[in-house]
């Protein structure tokens, strides 16, 4: 790649004295990230690096900066935080003077978005070489025409060791993400957890789309083999990425997609994908990329010696994470596009054990639970989070929706109807019990892409089904191939009333999260609420 940008960083008001690596390829910014001792190379090929403290997203020390652009704009609340432009411009001022003290940068100019006329033009400039592979190999990588006359639209300034100061900065530690819209400009500070540069890019995007009528997901999505598109909403953890790496369909994408009139289209180049406890028999394609080069592999622990990968250790994170362009998986779209989805899936990791592994759900219920994005957070995924827990989060991605969850939920709603797509909800998470309990476990991986398979081949449509007294939403009573005691949920357990007891909790709970979106939806939204049996 060219060492000479057509828009310089002077031409942005950043003055370095570094050196510049310009759109490095990944052999030489594998080889800088060993040269500066960023990390190590595994057996068969990988690289391996460690994030430190941070194992996981920062969510509480993120902020938009809060002006005319955003005031109306944004929902303001705990996820979108806001900063004070003059604390802004305090942190911009101290951050463009450590990077100019920096004797090394790598500088990467990059798409996010797959379809051409939707896409942004992201540069993201970096003090670590594995940090800037990493965004080069999860954001689309330019052609080196493209690299001819790229103008950045967005910047993101990314420094591990930067000391954020709370009272100078508004912001709660040392640690801090600020989003400014208005300026196009994004900082990242204090953690080298490298996965806040790809969901800042991801912000963006959710942030602009809404306002040209595409709907931006927290989704996978495959293309079957009759050229059916499927998506799969789901925080982390639920099986997004572990899901849409089927041998039978065609990939698309793992994490982030945008839905136009005419595509289902990937917002990156490559997948971040969950390591611990990944094995060769439940996911074959995803461990296939731990043996290539060009593999990114973050808090993996190695032996130091054989430099073999042990991916049941979780001594160093819950959260161990491999990202790999998307063309590691053999069956990938070249395009990173499809067409429109015939059929839309919803993950949750159902802590309670409440929810049946599959259920088809009305246009209704499709929104309700769009909205209410009920699952469990997985421990490593948020810093501070040990142990499952039960949690809403809006459109199934609150963190990454600068807009308001029904601004996502009405485009939603009109690409169902306009398409006639089917939804259904499927549980990833416990069955028999709640996870607390000994000796409950999580659905079979094998149960759960029988049932997929069968939902979206349509021979599902077939089989008879059951409505659920509490969600009022429907499951088979029978699926070949699968256990017939979990598909209903309260036979699963043992105990038939301390299943009614545990799911009159959870309804309770649906019920007063619902209560914020209330007054944003129609009536049959409102019915489709579930109602304690």
């Amino acid at each position: 790649m060219a060492n000479t940008p057509f828009h310089p960083l002077e031409k942005q008001g950043i003055s370095v004295k570094a050196q510049v690596h310009w759109n490095l390829g990944t052999a030489p910014l594998v080889e800088q990230a060993i040269a500066r001792s960023e990390g190590m190379l595994a057996a068969e090929g990988p690289l391996v690096v460690k994030t430190g403290a941070h194992t996981g997203r920062s969510a509480k020390d993120k902020y938009i900066v809060r002006d005319a652009e955003t005031e109306n704009t944004v929902w303001w609340g705990k996820t979108n935080v806001p900063m004070d432009p003059a604390h802004f411009a305090n942190l911009k001022e101290d951050f463009l003077k450590a990077l100019g003290e920096k004797d090394t940068l790598f500088v990467a100019d990059l798409f996010g978005g797959s379809q051409a006329e939707h896409r942004v033009n992201v540069r993201v400039i970096n003090e670590k070489a594995w940090h800037n592979l990493f965004i080069r190999t999860l954001l689309v990588r330019p052609e080196v025409a493209d690299l001819a006359s790229f103008v950045p639209e967005y910047t993101i300034i990314d420094l591990p060791s930067f000391v954020a100061d709370p009272a100078r900065h508004g912001c709660r530690s040392e640690t801090v993400i600020a989003v400014n819209f208005s300026e196009k400009l994004i900082l990242i500070g204090g953690t080298a957890y490298a996965g806040e540069m790809k969901k800042s890019v991801f912000g963006i995007l959710n942030y602009l789309l809404p306002v040209k009528g595409i709907m931006p997901m927290h989704c996978s999505a495959n293309i079957g083999p009759n050229g059916d598109t499927a998506v799969f909403f789901g925080l982390s953890g639920t099986g997004k990425t572990t899901l849409s790496a089927d041998a039978s369909r065609t990939l698309i994408g793992d994490d982030e997609h945008g839905w136009s009139d005419t595509a289902v289209f990937n917002f990156e180049g490559g997948c971040y994908a969950k390591m611990i406890r990944l094995s060769a028999e439940a996911e074959p394609e995803i461990f296939a990329t731990t043996k290539r080069f060009g593999t990114v592999l973050e808090n993996v622990v190695m032996d130091p010696a054989t430099r073999q990968l042990d991916f049941d250790d979780n001594s160093l994170a819950e959260n161990s994470r491999g990202s790999y362009p998307i063309n590691f998986i053999p069956n990938a779209s070249k395009d990173n596009l499809g067409p429109v989805p015939q059929n839309i899936i919803f993950l949750t990791a159902d802590a309670y054990g409440v929810l049946p592994p599959i259920a088809r759900l009305t246009p209704e219920q499709a929104m309700y639970h769009f909205l209410s994005g009920y699952t469990a957070r997985v421990a490593g995924t948020e810093i501070g989070v040990t142990e499952p827990e039960a949690t809403f989060s809006t459109c199934f991605g609150a963190p990454f929706m600068p807009r308001h969850p029904s601004v996502y939920g009405n485009l939603l709603k009109e690409r169902i109807a306009k398409g006639g797509v089917k939804c259904w909800l499927v549980n990833t998470g416990w069955t028999g019990g709640m996870a607390t309990m000994d000796g409950i476990s999580r659905m079979p991986i094998k149960a759960t892409r029988a049932l997929l398979n069968a939902a979206l081949d349509g021979s599902l449509n077939t089989a008879e089904f059951k409505t659920d007294p509490n969600f009022g939403f429907e499951f088979p009573v029978a699926v070949a191939g699968v256990d017939s005691k979990i598909l209903d949920p309260r036979a699963a357990w043992a105990d038939p009333a301390a299943y009614d007891k545990t799911a009159k909790t959870l309804v309770g709970q649906f019920i007063d999260n619902f209560a914020q979106f209330a007054d944003h939806v129609d009536d049959a939204v409102k019915a489709a609420a579930p109602k304690a049996a």
